[in-house]
Parts: structure tokens; C-alpha cells; sequence
């Protein structure tokens, strides 16, 4: 029992012990479609005092967790890409804004109304407004929605939000009070600090890093290093100075992000954020008292059903107003129904500072962990349950669109339809454009494709050939071809099924990248399956013989 007992204390078998649960979790949580967020708050709780008990090693777990979130600030820094809100133009900053200003005024009035102080109140409703770039762009990524409309406004309005959080930690940094500093004192401090750091910043982005990143760019292991180490120190600098270490290693991350190297830095250093973010979530777990979540539990739905509610409802107002359809202010409305990491570490902070409690800190991860998890699941079915409820959603919808579709109306004859213009599609257009006789119509969900094909002076329209109610601006059916270039088998299918249901009489082309896409159309009878790298091979192959 001696050996079972000092085996339990054993640093390396309590680390060993997290990451095995850990990846049974995360095995768990891929079947169930969650995102590895939900699994390590889940896994905190686990291995935390309430249930195993496996948490000893608290000072080992805190500094792994710190580095964490250093680097996670680092990453957002180095993505801070605000050429993005621009392309989507004032759209992003207005809905942003506007969701948080909303989210952060309701929230507190429905803190209050449950009995919080006016303080906790604040902190709540700040922690509410915050979304996670990180599912987003995951999900948005795995359903490739990132280039559509509502993918680029939901990006867009994430970054500002991405800001808003950095500040409202500067805001925190200036609010540790002592007995003997007023808080006028400390703020202008904490002022100073941050201009101070800013200016050391730029000074050292100018004249240092573009040097240093070139020289340790040429292995890309030592550039990852230097990396690592640049965003550490700027954060422990930070800290020194008594500002944030937070906002140190985000202003790290913004220094790289003009330089050649930021795709690499951001790629290599993704899959150790998240292994690191993984012990905050556990650190965070051994610090939360199941008993008090608990007595929770009513508050928690309350303010969870709020967000999943409310948050995408702001969102689609605001786009209404502006002029959007009613499926891209939905779609980008969901991005926005749940809580964000960065609120788990907001309120992480809080309670460091002595501003907030225990039982404040488990009703944020309460609602962090119902937010996140049914938000998913929203998102990814996102299309069916628009189609589901869209009737209803007209109400948001003014007659005076802005949309790219909304200016797009083509009543005449094409002999060709595609459906997306990448490379693929591109490729075709170039062959076609060779015969002046030939009518095409490209169809796209992406506004830079969109912009780029009518600036080559081809006929366009934007528009998502899941969305059904886009064959009503299409006059498909007078077309001889419908073509797909977009390799997904899914929405492929789905076209073939709207056509059929329209009664086209036409020939569908589909596209297939691998074997298997190719084989299941084979299974659904379609007939004409595009495939591109079969088509190059033999391309190859008959000039070879050609010319042996």
C-alpha cells in the first residue's frame, strides 16, 4: 500500500494519469461531436477534487496553464488580420459592437435580477459576450463555410470581439487596487505601462524581430523556438512592468504578424496550444467545487438559454436592418451562441484579483459547458434548421437587400451553369472564354471569387447551391449543363436532388476528389462524375505515348 500511496503522489504518474483520461475523453468527445473545449473542462472536473481527486501537483499545472494561455493570446495576436473586417466592411465592426453591447447590458440586468452584486453582475456579463474564434473556425473549416459570406462576417465580427476581451483585461490589469493606491493612481500606471510596452513593441518589431525571424526562419525548428521564447518574455515583461501578461504575449503575437512567417509560427504552434490550454482547463477544474455548481444549475440554464437565444437574435437583427438576407444573418448568427475560452480565463482572472468568488467562477464554466456544447450542434446542422424555420425568419428581412445575389438577378439563357469558382472552375471558364458563342453562368458562395470573376468581365452570381431558394434567381432551366466543381459529396448530392425536384432535364456534372467520394456517388446513380486527378493522369499518360 506504501508503494500504491507514493506511486498516486508521483508527479509523472498524476501527469500520466490526466493524459490518459484526457485522450479516452477526447475519443469520447470527437463520437459525440464536440469540440476538445467542452472535453477538458469535462476532464478538469474529472481529475479535480470533486471526483478522482488526482490534481497534487497544483504549482507544476499552473505554470504549464499560464504558458497556455500565453501562447493562445500569442496566436490571436498573430491572426489578428484586420484586412478581413474590411473586406466584409462595416458589417463585422457594427455587429460585433453591437452584440457585445447588447450581450454585456442584458446579461447584467438578468445577474442583477438573480441576485448578484453589481460587480459579479459586471463580470458575468462580460464573460457572455465573448465567442470562441477557436470552435468557430474549426467548425466553419470542417464545413467549408469560411470563404461564404456569412463565414467571412462571422470571422470579421469574432476579431472584433478578439479585441474588445484584450482590452477588458487592460481594464483589469489597472483595477488591482492595494490599501495604500487609489485606483486613479493605479490606472495611470498601468497607462504608462501599456504605453511603455506598446512602444518597446514596435521599437523591437522595427529594427529586432525582422532580422532575428530571418536568421532563425532558416530551420523551422528554431523558428517555432524563437517564437516560444519571444512570446514568453514579451509576457513575463508585461508582467514585470505590472501590466498583463496576457496582453504582453497578444502584443508578441502582433509583432510577428506582418513578417513571411506568421502561417508557419501560427500552424506549428496550434497543436502544443492546445495540449497546454489543456492543463488551464484542468487547473480550473481542481479549483471548482461541484456543491457549488450545483446550486447553480438554475441560473446557469437561464443565462445559457440567453446566450444560445439571444446572442444569434442581436446578430440577425442587426444584419436585417443593414440590409442582409435573412440566411446569412441566421448562419452567422449561430457562430455567436456560446461562451468562449477566453471567459473561462477572464474569469479565471477575476477571482486572482479577488473580485469575484468561487461560485461565480463554476456558473461561468456551468454556462461554458452548456453554451459550447449545444452550439455545436447548432452549428453543424445549421442548414437544416434553417430550412426549418425560415418562414418565420422573414421577419428579419427587408425588402432593400445589399447582398451580392440581391444585385444579381439573371433572367437569360445559359447553355453552362457552374457551380464553384476555384481552381477548377476557373480552369473551365478560361477553356470556355476561348468560344465567344458559348453562354456561362458561375454560381459562388465566396465574395472574392464573386469579385474576381466579374472584374475578368464573366457573368456571375453569388449565391450557395444548398440554399434552395437560390434556383428561383437561376434560370437553370433553359441550361443544356449543370456542372459542380466543388468537391463535396454531400452538397453534390444535394444539388442533384434539388434539380430533380425542379425538374431539370439537363445533364449534372459532380465532381470527386478520392475513391471513396467517387464509389458512394456511384451507390446514389450518379451518372456524370468529374474527377479531376484521374482526369490530369490520363492527360499525362496520352502525351507520353504520344511522344515516346
Amino acid at each position: 500500500m506504501d508503494w500504491f500511496f507514493s506511486t498516486v503522489n508521483n508527479p509523472f504518474f498524476e501527469f500520466s494519469a490526466i493524459l490518459a483520461i484526457a485522450a479516452l475523453l477526447g475519443i469520447l468527445g470527437q463520437y459525440l461531436k464536440q469540440p476538445l473545449i467542452v472535453v477538458f473542462i469535462a476532464l478538469g472536473i474529472i481529475v479535480g477534487p470533486s471526483v478522482l481527486d488526482i490534481v497534487h501537483s497544483h504549482e507544476k499545472i499552473h505554470l504549464l496553464a499560464e504558458i497556455g494561455i500565453a501562447l493562445l493570446l500569442f496566436i490571436v495576436g498573430l491572426k489578428l488580420d484586420l484586412r478581413i473586417i474590411k473586406s466584409v466592411g462595416k458589417i463585422a465592426l457594427l455587429t460585433g459592437l453591437g452584440q457585445v453591447i447588447f450581450t454585456s447590458f442584458a446579461g447584467y440586468v438578468i445577474a442583477i435580477l438573480l441576485g448578484f452584486s453589481s460587480l459579479h453582475s459586471l463580470y458575468i456579463a462580460v464573460a457572455l459576450t465573448f465567442s470562441s474564434t477557436i470552435i468557430i473556425v474549426k467548425l466553419l473549416s470542417d464545413k467549408k463555410e469560411i470563404d461564404a459570406l456569412h463565414g467571412q462576417i462571422a470571422i470579421g465580427f469574432l476579431i472584433v470581439q478578439d479585441i474588445v476581451v484584450i482590452l477588458a483585461m487592460i481594464v483589469l490589469s489597472s483595477m488591482q487596487q492595494s490599501d495604500t493606491v487609489s485606483l486613479t493612481t493605479d490606472m495611470i500606471k498601468t497607462l504608462a505601462s501599456g504605453i511603455g510596452l506598446l512602444g518597446f513593441t514596435v521599437l523591437i518589431s522595427k529594427i529586432v524581430i525582422p532580422k532575428v525571424s530571418h536568421l532563425a526562419a532558416k530551420s523551422q525548428e528554431l523558428l517555432v523556438l524563437f517564437a516560444i521564447a519571444w512570446a514568453v518574455s514579451l509576457a513575463s515583461i508585461g508582467e514585470a512592468i505590472g501590466f498583463s501578461r496576457e496582453v504582453g504575449a497578444f502584443l508578441a503575437g502582433v509583432s510577428l504578424a506582418s513578417t513571411a512567417y506568421r502561417d508557419t509560427i501560427s500552424l506549428r504552434l496550434t497543436s502544443l496550444r492546445d495540449f497546454l490550454l489543456l492543463f488551464f482547463f484542468v487547473h480550473l477544474g481542481a479549483t471548482l467545487n461541484l456543491s457549488l455548481i450545483g446550486g447553480q444549475l438554475s441560473a446557469a440554464l437561464l443565462l445559457s438559454t440567453f446566450v444560445l437565444i439571444g446572442n444569434p437574435l442581436i446578430v440577425l437583427i442587426i444584419m436585417g436592418v443593414m440590409g442582409y438576407k435573412k440566411r446569412t444573418s441566421f448562419l452567422a448568427g449561430l457562430t455567436v451562441a456560446q461562451i468562449s475560452e477566453f471567459s473561462l480565463i477572464f474569469a479565471s482572472l477575476g477571482l486572482s484579483l479577488g473580485h469575484i468568488s468561487d461560485e461565480v467562477v463554476g456558473l461561468i464554466t456551468l454556462v461554458g459547458l452548456i453554451t459550447i456544447g449545444l452550439s455545436t450542434y447548432l452549428i453543424l446542422y445549421s442548414h437544416q434548421i434553417y430550412h426549418a424555420i425560415s418562414p418565420v425568419l422573414s421577419i428579419f428581412e427587408r425588402q432593400h437587400c445589399i447582398e451580392p445575389e440581391c444585385f444579381d438577378k439573371h433572367s437569360g439563357q445559359y447553355d453552362i451553369i457552374i457551380f464553384g469558382l476555384g481552381r477548377f472552375g476557373d480552369r473551365l471558364a478560361d477553356r470556355l472564354d476561348e468560344h465567344p458563342s458559348i453562354r456561362y453562368l458561375g454560381v459562388d458562395f465566396d465574395p472574392n471569387a464573386i469579385k474576381a470573376w466579374r472584374e475578368k468581365g464573366r457573368q456571375v452570381i453569388y449565391g450557395d447551391m444548398e440554399d434552395a431558394e437560390l434556383f428561383e434567381e437561376i434560370p437553370f432551366k433553359s441550361s443544356a449543363y449543370i456542372i459542380s466543381t466543388i468537391p463535396d459529396i454531400e452538397r453534390s448530392l444535394s444539388l442533384i436532388n434539388a434539380l430533380k425536384e425542379s425538374d431539370y432535364s439537363g445533364e449534372v456534372f459532380v465532381t470527386a476528389l478520392t475513391e471513396k467520394d467517387h464509389i458512394k456517388m456511384q451507390h446514389n446513380k450518379v451518372k456524370n462524375i468529374l474527377r479531376p486527378h484521374q482526369m490530369a493522369a490520363a492527360y499525362f499518360y496520352e502525351f507520353y505515348i504520344k511522344n515516346k
